[in-house]
């Protein structure tokens, strides 16, 4: 069993982590779809900090019989959430990089285009001139 004033400190830690999160979605550092997994987690543990018996109760209820143990497989389940997420995110970011790659390089052959016709046209009038 946790002694109060280790339930407190860590209240106090999760409501520090909670706040600074909001404040780097407010000042747009983070964005809200990336850090709202870890807003619920910290939420979550912060109930479970709160009612420390909730977590022995939901421990029992799936046959962890011992909380530390319902600790750590949390923990393992949200770190897998995670790198899923991040993984999920990395393939899109890839994705989008290669079309943004490909349509500067069809930009670049386009201006490649132009400028050839820009300056073939000026020696043509250039010619036309001196004739």
């Amino acid at each position: 069993m946790m002694t109060f004033k280790l339930q407190l400190i860590i209240g106090i830690c999760l409501v520090v982590a909670l706040l600074a999160i909001v404040n780097m979605i407010r000042k747009r550092k983070l964005e809200l779809k990336y850090a709202l997994s870890w807003l619920i987690a910290i939420v979550f543990v912060l109930i479970m900090d709160c009612f420390p018996v909730l977590l022995t109760r939901l421990s029992y209820f799936l046959g962890i019989w011992a909380p530390v143990n319902m600790i750590f497989f949390l923990g393992f389940c949200f770190s897998l959430l995670i790198i899923f997420v991040l993984t999920v995110t990395l393939s899109r970011m890839s994705e989008r990089v290669r079309k943004l790659a490909q349509a500067v390089a069809l930009n670049e052959e386009k201006i490649e285009l132009l400028m050839k016709e820009h300056e073939a046209a000026e020696e043509e009038n250039d010619g036309g001139d001196k004739a």
